[in-house]
């Protein structure tokens, strides 16, 4: 914009009598536009003339515009703004228009923001006088800002929410031992400055995973408690009373703002006591926010965080708030989901430890058992398998199956298990047997339903006979001189819904034959349904070579339970044939044992061991007892899962193999004495070679004996000082 003035002022305007330079003039001061001619022969642009509008706009009448002494560009109450102070110096040096931003302080304190367009006036008398038109953009920056902070409130809500995801998808693999160091680095990446989680088991302790509320044991479990002598705890009504104490005991829900400074004055032995004392970031701020980790009946522990923004709840906004709550809550739900599932878990596997028998010793047979839990059920489930000593002569055996992999499948499992032992000792024919199971079980009104085989082998002579009914099961395998074949005869329907006779079938077993008795799972996958599964386990059993109960059952698992999808129970009966002749081969013997892990399976597996050298005449009985409760106890007390025992007869010696799911391998002290453990392992290199290979999920460690590696004295001195 360039502002040429008339070249003559004289000649009056048609019909109005005044000057064109007059009419100009009122013109101008008439616009609504305010408007200010300015003098730039100061440095500082000083105000020569202002249109009312610029005066009401800006709230300066005109001598208080000319009042600035040095000119409007040094004047306090004017800020040019985005640094185009030295862009509008240019442009009037070089009498070029042009435009600004510039704030106006008005008297009564508010802020005008307008753009200034200013333009040389030529033509007139001086060639230094310009002509500024102001427009207010206070409007324009307004919704600009407001545009501007929905934008970022959009941005924040979807950042909020694709954490709330991520902090749902780090939770979907409960059993991961870091989830809640994860999330605690997800939140102080994303949303917070620092955070920490606190679990409650009696008592506070730092967390970085999920973990079951077993009681604190053990090295490298640190169970954190307020560290306040008796005599200076405070009274029980001052402890209940402390904030983070309600917290915990759900009196509260809303976050608390905690100051965790030194000397911050808490009551000594309180909980937030011990969080200023042991959750205190390092940077020195004086505060933190407290958040309830809530489950479904309780509070299962506290998240503490600090603020990008601040120092406590002031530095947390609304959707960093409702992050935190949301975190909060299912990681709350997702340790009180850990917790009652573990409760179940324990519960369940100590029913089906307690109703499933120890390996069966029964004079005149050979009997081999097998039990294992798929992996995603670990020891719960509703397979069951018993051999009964009914009388001398006189042997029941039982495998069922009930739905299911929890309390209710195990405590079914147990009621099916007495009443089966109660009537079979009682009756001994099995179709009576299950008749009577049949009409107990339907008053018992058992919520799962369940399949089984009762049968019994009975001595006559030198002969067995064996009778069987099936309740809904699968056929059990007769496997006769390489053939194998079903036995389909005396099938009904499942346990409790007989509701008539049940019948009987019988055949009579010759020396050398082999009963398979077996739960779907042995079968079972998706892959293939129970027909193709029946068809390959009866291929697999007549090809088998083994001349043992152990044997056959072995390689019917190496053959088809690799990767079991169900819980697998076997049961295998064979018939010895006295005109066998060993030839000079190595044996293909082979047992193996699934023990949980527990102090008492080292036990368990001791006196296995020795079973099973007397069983197989292998001398230094008591050499194999002590390697394997020194291999069986290192995997209980350093590993984790359940631990397989495996017994190989290689013909020369015996060979042991205990497998854990920890990967560590194991090591045998250097005699320093600030090392602890290892001791056993010296044991082991004394009595045997050994070592150790990386498994599918944890490792093996295998012992091969060396015969004669002690006197039988010391082996049966050190043997005792070993619990069972």
């Amino acid at each position: 914009m360039v502002v040429n003035l008339p070249a003559t002022s004289h000649p009056a305007a048609p019909g109005t009598g005044e000057s064109t330079q007059e009419l100009v003039a009122r013109a101008v001061a008439a616009s609504d536009m305010p408007m200010l001619v300015l003098d730039a022969s100061v440095d500082g642009l000083r105000v020569l003339w202002a249109n009312p509008v610029a005066s009401m706009r800006t709230g300066y009448a005109l001598d208080a515009m000319r009042a600035a002494p040095h000119g409007l560009l040094a004047d306090p109450r004017v800020r040019l703004l985005d640094g185009a102070e030295g862009h509008l110096h240019e442009a009037l040096r070089g009498r070029r228009p042009a435009e600004v931003s510039v704030e106006v302080r008005r008297p009564d304190g508010t802020v005008l923001l307008c753009s200034a367009r200013l333009a040389p006036v030529r033509g007139g008398p001086r060639a230094d006088v310009w002509v500024a038109v102001l427009r207010d953009i206070g409007g324009e920056l307004s919704r600009e800002a407001r545009r501007a902070e929905e934008v970022a409130e959009e941005r924040r809500e979807r950042q909020a929410l694709s954490v709330v995801a991520q902090v749902s998808d780090l939770l979907v693999d409960i059993d991961d031992p870091h989830a809640l160091g994860e999330i605690v680095a997800l939140l102080r990446s994303t949303t917070v400055e620092w955070a920490a989680f606190y679990l409650n088991d009696g008592g506070l302790r730092a967390a970085d995973g999920i973990e079951p509320d077993r009681p604190p044991t053990g090295v490298g479990r640190r169970h954190l408690a307020p560290e306040v002598p008796a005599d200076r705890a405070a009274p029980a009504a001052e402890l209940a009373a402390d904030p983070v104490q309600q917290l915990l005991d759900g009196h509260s829900e809303r976050p608390v703002e905690l100051d965790v400074s030194e000397g911050a004055g808490h009551v000594p032995g309180s909980a937030s006591d011990w969080l200023a004392r042991h959750g205190r970031p390092s940077d020195g701020e004086p505060y933190v926010v407290v958040y309830p980790v809530s489950g479904r009946r309780r509070v299962m522990g506290l998240l503490a965080v600090r603020g990008r923004c601040g120092s406590g709840l002031a530095g947390l906004d609304a959707s960093t708030r409702t992050v935190l709550e949301l975190t909060a809550r299912r990681v709350g739900l997702s340790v009180d989901n850990v917790r009652l599932y573990e409760r179940e878990h324990r519960l369940a596997e100590a029913l089906q430890r307690a109703m499933l028998p120890e390996q069966a010793e029964v004079e005149g047979l050979d009997v081999w058992t097998y039990y294992a839990p798929n992996s995603a059920n670990v020891q719960v489930g509703g397979d069951w398998y018993d051999v009964l000593q009914i009388t001398p002569d006189v042997v029941g055996v039982v495998i069922g199956d009930v739905v299911g992999h929890d309390v209710e499948a195990a405590a079914t499992m147990g009621q099916l298990r007495s009443v089966v032992r109660s009537y079979g000792f009682d009756v001994t024919v099995p179709g009576p047997v299950l008749e009577r199971v049949d009409q107990l079980v339907a008053g018992l009104r058992t919520p799962r339903s369940a399949a089984l085989v009762f049968s019994t082998l009975t001595r006559a002579d030198d002969r067995w006979v064996l009778a069987y009914c099936r309740a809904g099961h699968l056929p059990m395998l007769l496997v006769r001189q390489g053939h194998a074949r079903p036995l389909s005869d005396a099938a009904g329907p499942l346990v409790g819904f007989g509701g008539g006779a049940r019948s009987t079938a019988t055949v009579e077993l010759e020396p050398g034959d082999a009963l398979v008795y077996f739960t779907d799972g042995l079968i079972e996958r998706r892959d293939r349904g129970l027909r193709e599964g029946l068809a390959a386990l009866v291929d697999a059993a007549a090809a088998v070579t083994a001349t043992d109960a152990a044997g056959i059952g072995e390689d019917l698992l190496v053959r088809l339970a690799d990767q079991p999808e169900d819980d697998v129970a076997v049961v295998v009966v064979r018939v010895p044939d006295a005109a066998e002749v060993t030839d000079s081969r190595p044996s293909p013997r082979r047992r193996r044992w699934a023990l949980p892990n527990e102090a008492a399976s080292i036990g368990r597996a001791r006196h296995a061991v020795v079973r099973t050298c007397q069983a197989w005449d292998i001398a230094d009985a008591a050499n194999a007892e002590l390697v394997v409760s020194e291999l069986v106890a290192n995997a209980v007390l350093h590993g984790w899962g359940r631990v397989a025992l495996q017994l190989y007869d290689t013909g020369d010696g015996l060979r042991i193999e205990v497998e854990d799911a920890n990967p560590t391998p194991p090591v045998a002290t250097d005699g320093h004495p600030g090392r602890v453990g290892g001791f056993g392992m010296q044991i082991v290199e004394r009595l045997s070679d050994w070592g150790w290979r990386p498994a599918r999920g944890g490792k093996v460690v295998w012992a091969k004996l060396r015969p004669g590696s002690l006197p039988e004295t010391a082996s049966s001195s050190t043997t005792s000082h070993t619990a069972d």
